[in-house]
């Protein structure tokens, strides 16, 4: 049987015409703008040549003294040299001296203008430093160019970074140490806040595995890969923050936001952190006779432990810490998504929110369980408890206006590591992550324009 072939009215399938998206012109505003920059970009930096060398015409002739030996340095006559700045590149004739016993030599106008020859130089090296704290460095490397018109490597944003973030750390360590001396002159505030609100917490930082000897490619050879990463080759972030209690504002009922805070931070150490911390304290000027500082910790031993560095503080365990170790039991008890278990952790905030903290120990106590496994986590949950209780005055510190909770520090832990340090792939040398960190906290903290008043390390 010959099958019929369908009629092209009913198998036909109607087509729309669909045309290509026609691109669109460069705005005229956008046009004149990139015009105006390629016009005068020339003329930013001859004028800037010409106040440089106006600068070299202005310095004293006489040679300067080895500091040193101390002897009278020769000349070596005039030579161009040039490095790169936010115009463009720049060139200069700078006199150079020579110590001849010591066999040093120095270009007094380089160091005055705090440039390095051939090097990323002034403010385009604080932008650089600015933009590889904020996104990885291949990245900034290409906002560089579509944000200034200058083209530079990733490399050379690294080196930024780690030149500027090793003068930084340096200079937070030797504050640090300073601070801990007791006979260091603190200032006081003229009105310092009745209550400063201390918090810190860590979180895991991956670190990089390094080879056992240094890997160099020879002729077309394929380098083996690394070492897989070990299980638990981390390191701990360590972040503190300082806030006075007095600038945290109720965005809406119930939630609370911080107006500004103070970070510090560092890899491992919790001496170091809370040295920090106290020494970010006395810089502030936050620590009258009458300041009471409100320690907020999730119960690690470590925060409890160093607490009393503050000569009139208060402990407070957070708590949502509180009541997260709660719910790891009624989980375990009721099963997830349990409306028994949601009317049973309601029940238990509100005691221990009104400062009921024996009444709730008591209960749990008292519970019947059946298995070793929920009595074990029960026994734990009342360990966890009875430990901080004297730490669970909720009641107490919410009428003194304390606040219970440690969102500061937590949401600190995402802004300055996670958000830039624990994306896909990163691994970190302590090195490198001491002085990203260092950065991270300046930028994070409202006060990157004291970048400005740093000469670069010269470790890279």
């Amino acid at each position: 049987m010959t099958r019929r072939k369908p009629s092209s009215s009913r198998s036909a399938v109607t087509r729309l015409a669909v045309s290509k998206p026609v691109a669109l012109a460069v705005p005229e505003i956008v046009r004149l703008e990139r015009e105006v920059e390629a016009q005068f970009r020339p003329q930013m930096c001859a004028e800037l040549e010409r106040r440089i060398a106006a600068m070299a015409e202005a310095q004293p002739r006489n040679a300067p003294r080895c500091e040193q030996c101390g002897a009278a340095m020769e000349s070596r006559g005039l030579a161009t040299v040039s490095w790169l700045s936010r115009f463009g590149r720049i060139c200069a004739r700078v006199r150079g001296y020579r110590c001849r016993p010591c066999k040093r030599g120095c270009r007094p106008l380089l160091a005055a203008l705090g440039v390095e020859v051939g090097r990323v130089s002034g403010s385009l090296a604080r932008l650089l430093a600015l933009l590889g704290v904020i996104v990885p460095y291949e990245m900034a490397a290409r906002l560089c160019g579509e944000f200034f018109g200058v083209e530079v490597s990733a490399m050379c944003v690294w080196r930024c970074v780690q030149r500027f973030g090793e003068a930084l750390a340096q200079e937070e360590e030797a504050l640090a140490r300073y601070h801990e001396d007791p006979h260091a002159e603190a200032r006081v505030a003229a009105d310092p806040p009745r209550i400063v609100v201390a918090a810190a917490d860590g979180c895991a930082l991956g670190m990089q595995v390094r080879a056992k000897r240094r890997r160099r490619r020879t002729a077309d050879e394929i380098l083996p890969p690394l070492e897989p990463l070990e299980e638990g080759h981390f390191r701990e972030v360590k972040t503190g923050v300082l806030l006075a209690a007095q600038e945290r504002v109720e965005t809406s009922p119930g939630r609370r936001s911080v107006v500004r805070r103070h970070l510090v931070t560092c890899l491992d150490d919790a001496d170091a952190v809370f040295a920090r911390l106290w020494a970010k304290l006395c810089e502030l000027g936050w620590h009258g006779t009458q300041t009471v500082v409100v320690v907020v910790g999730d119960g690690a031993e470590w925060i409890w432990n160093r607490a009393a560095m503050f000569p009139n503080h208060v402990e407070i365990l957070d708590f949502w810490h509180a009541i997260e170790k709660a719910w790891e039991f009624a989980r375990l008890r009721h099963g997830d998504g349990s409306k028994v278990a949601d009317r049973w952790i309601h029940r238990l905030a509100g005691d221990l929110r009104a400062g009921k903290v024996a009444a709730v120990i008591a209960r749990l106590e008292a519970l019947p369980l059946a298995g070793a496994e929920l009595v074990a986590k029960r026994d734990e949950l009342v360990r966890y408890y009875t430990g901080n209780a004297c730490r669970m005055r909720y009641d107490e510190y919410l009428r003194c206006g304390y606040g219970i909770g440690s969102g500061a520090v937590e949401s600190a832990h995402k802004q300055v590591v996670h958000a830039r340090m624990r994306q896909a792939g990163m691994r970190w040398s302590v090195a490198g992550a001491r002085r990203l960190l260092a950065l991270r906290v300046l930028l994070l903290s409202g006060d990157w324009k004291r970048l400005d008043t740093l000469r670069m390390s010269p470790a890279a």
